[in-house]
């Protein structure tokens, strides 16, 4: 299969589809991977770091349509993505379709098929690909972050290792405080 990774033109949208792990992943797996050109720049994920797990950089977003088979984004296409949409595609994003009746129906009348992450359940019912987003927007809220602003996304990404390590301190942090709210007074609990 040949996935395909276009820049994401929402407005305020940094995020990329795929990391050049992703990319490793689905090389190994004998798939080819196609990205436009810069995609990764939002995440700070150079063309060169896509390259060297196996992608190959295509120069525009009309490339990535006429030779993936898979689409990866990470929001809803816009409407001049959904005019590229062709029958043999298949588009894997957040779709976010209730409010959105046009996108809806651009869709339908494209002929890809269709997978919003939001819908996509695990054996036990579950919905494992809103659990990271739900457990981000959790820090984020906890922190009193609205955003990454420009400067944050310039600085220079750390080894996976790394970035493990922040993560995991910035978890326990978040997951102590909130031990901490839950045995406060005014949370329920009457002071001694």
């Amino acid at each position: 299969m040949k996935v395909g990774v276009p820049t994401e033109i929402k407005t305020d949208e940094y995020r990329v589809a795929i990391t050049p792990a992703g990319v490793r992943e689905f090389v190994e797996h004998e798939h080819e991977v196609v990205i436009q050109q810069g995609a990764g720049a939002g995440s700070v994920i150079p063309d060169e770091e896509y390259v060297e797990q196996g992608a190959r950089i295509v120069p525009d977003a009309d490339a990535v349509f006429e030779e993936a088979e898979l689409i990866l984004k990470v929001k809803e296409p816009m409407p001049e993505e959904v005019a590229r949409l062709r029958p043999e595609h298949t588009l894997f994003t957040y779709l976010h379709l209730a409010p959105a009746l046009e996108l809806t129906k651009g869709l339908c009348d494209s002929g890809a098929t269709c997978v919003a992450y939001e819908t996509v359940e695990d054996s036990h019912g579950r919905l494992p690909l809103l659990a990271p987003m739900h457990h981000h927007a959790g820090l984020r809220q906890r922190e009193g972050q609205k955003g990454a602003d420009r400067e944050e996304r310039n600085q220079p990404v750390g080894n996976a290792a790394e970035h493990d390590q922040q993560r995991a301190g910035a978890t326990g942090e978040v997951e102590n405080a909130d031990r901490e709210d839950q045995a406060s007074p005014g949370n329920g609990e009457r002071a001694g």
